[in-house]
Formats: C-alpha cells, sequence, structure tokens
C-alpha cells in the first residue's frame, strides 16, 4: 500500500505477494508458541526470575507482532470484499491504531533485549551480588517503565507518522540500541576470560561461569535472529518516507509482504531458542506435555 502508481510505472519489479494462509499460519504459530512460554513461566515456581520475566517481555512483544499482523490481513481483506474502505474516518482510526500496536511490538522488543543483556551482563560480571542487584521487585519496576514508555511512543509515532520529525527519531534509535546491545556483547565477552580466572577458586565457578556464558550465548543468538527479522522492515519504514519514487526503494518496497513475515518468523524462533537452549524449560515442557509420571 505504501507503493505509489508512480514508483509502480518506474520499475520493472514486481510486488511480491504472500498468500493470507501463509500469513495466517506463521502468526497462529507465533502465537501458540510465545503463549506456551508465557504458560511455562506462570507454572513453574522455579522460573520466577528476573531473567524469565525478561523473557516473558519479549514473548509478549513477539505476540503483539504476530497480532499486529494478523489482523492487519484481516483488515486488507474486508476492504477487498467492500466491508471497509480505505479512506474512511474509521479505517484512518484503525490504521493508527494497528501503527500503535506494530510500533509497540518493535520497541517492546528492542528493550526486552536490552534488559536481558543487561541482566546476563550483571551476572557474568557481578555474578556474587546478582540477586541484591537485580531483585524481582526491581525486575518488575523495570519491566513496568519499558512498557509505560513503549506504550506512550507508540501511541506518539502512530499519530504523527507523516511527521519526518516523528519518523527520524524512531528509525534511528533501532540501530542505535542494537549498537549498544553489541557494545556491551563485545565488552561481555572480552572481559569474560579474564573475570573467569578471578573467580576460578570459588567453589563451583566454573559451572557457574560455564552456564552464565551459555545465557549471554542464547542472547547473542537472539539478536542475530532479530536483526534479520526486523531490519527489512526498518529500511522500508525508511524508503518508503524518503524515496518513495525513487525506482530502487520502490523496487526494495515490492517485498513488503516478504518483510512482515520475517516479523512473524522471528515471533516463531524465539520460542524454539528458549525451548532448545533452557533446560528448565524443556523440562517444565514435558510435564505440560506429558503425563507426570
Amino acid at each position: 500500500e505504501n507503493i505509489s502508481d508512480f514508483s509502480l510505472n518506474i520499475t520493472d519489479c514486481t510486488q511480491v505477494v504472500v498468500p493470507e494462509e501463509v500469513f495466517f499460519t506463521v502468526a497462529a504459530a507465533g502465537m501458540l508458541e510465545n503463549l506456551l512460554i508465557l504458560i511455562a513461566v506462570v507454572r513453574n515456581k522455579n522460573l520466577h526470575l528476573p531473567m524469565y520475566f525478561f523473557i516473558c517481555s519479549l514473548a509478549i512483544s513477539d505476540m503483539l507482532g504476530s497480532l499486529y499482523k494478523t489482523l492487519e490481513n484481516i483488515f486488507i481483506i474486508l476492504c477487498k470484499v467492500g466491508y471497509l474502505t480505505r479512506h474512511g474516518d474509521f479505517e484512518k482510526k484503525l490504521d493508527d491504531a494497528m501503527d500503535s500496536m506494530f510500533i509497540l511490538s518493535l520497541l517492546g522488543s528492542i528493550f526486552s533485549l536490552l534488559a536481558i543483556a543487561a541482566d546476563r551482563y550483571i551476572t557474568i560480571f557481578y555474578a556474587l551480588r546478582y540477586h541484591n542487584i537485580m531483585t524481582l521487585r526491581r525486575a518488575l519496576a523495570i519491566l513496568a517503565i519499558i512498557w509505560a514508555f513503549c506504550a506512550g511512543s507508540s501511541i506518539a509515532i502512530a499519530l504523527f507518522s507523516y511527521e519526518a520529525a516523528t519518523i527520524i527519531p524512531f528509525t534511528i534509535l533501532f540501530p542505535l540500541m542494537m549498537f549498544f546491545i553489541l557494545c556491551l556483547y563485545v565488552h561481555m565477552f572480552l572481559l569474560a576470560r579474564s573475570h573467569a580466572k578471578k573467580i576460578a577458586s570459588l567453589p563451583s565457578s566454573s559451572v557457574h561461569h560455564r552456564t552464565n556464558m551459555k545465557g549471554a550465548i542464547t542472547l547473542t543468538i537472539f539478536l542475530g535472529v532479530f536483526l534479520c527479522c526486523w531490519a527489512p522492515f526498518v529500511l522500508h519504514i525508511l524508503l518508503a518516507r524518503f524515496c518513495p519514487h525513487n525506482p530502487y526503494c520502490a523496487c526494495y518496497m515490492s517485498i513488503f509482504h516478504v518483510n512482515g513475515t520475517l516479523i512473524m518468523c522471528n515471533a516463531i524462533i524465539n520460542p524454539m531458542i528458549f525451548a532448545f537452549r533452557s533446560p528448565e524449560l524443556r523440562s517444565t515442557f514435558k510435564k505440560m506435555f506429558c503425563c507426570p509420571r
């Protein structure tokens, strides 16, 4: 919808259309998997830890992303069959609400990843004081601040999405936060070896350190998947705002549906990483789906 008729006339690229069935299937799978993560954390008291609460925050963000694409496709179908118009007042408000949900999902994912990265950093380099630094109450306060900020920002950006002064800070925030997390990773891994030597004399320190480094590697996988799935869509937003009539930009924007599918794939991949990398979650899933014995 963001590709103008003028852009279509000056480019040979045809728009790539993803069938609605694919959208609904991928979105339903993503919402179901992330819902299972939430249920597993709620049911298992051993998972009532700051790290898993941050993971739940990321799962909620993924669910919002899948829900956004599902509702968007439903509304597009309703427009095609004539139940909704493309330029009515109700449809305009509906579009703003959908945009707000999308932005909330993106910001929630970014700040949840940042919170998980900070939690891993504290776990590795302040292991002996971790439980005093990152208490459950502080973790909940951090999540409350994150979601309050994301909700307010998503509403403001959706209402003023046609202003360049709004789009530029939003698109700059994505690479800025990713760069900050990357710097945190680099610092984390560079100091990991020297820190391991310092705590090597402590009881069970090597086992604890390996566990923490495993968590850092898991988070690195999260970040890589997040970048691969979200960066193409963010680039689409930039091109649609600043060069909609350029033939090269229009050619890239022709794969809009593919970029949307990648967002929903992120919601599917993340829970798989959780289940594969976390023994506690794997155990909880077995208890949920298998008989107690």
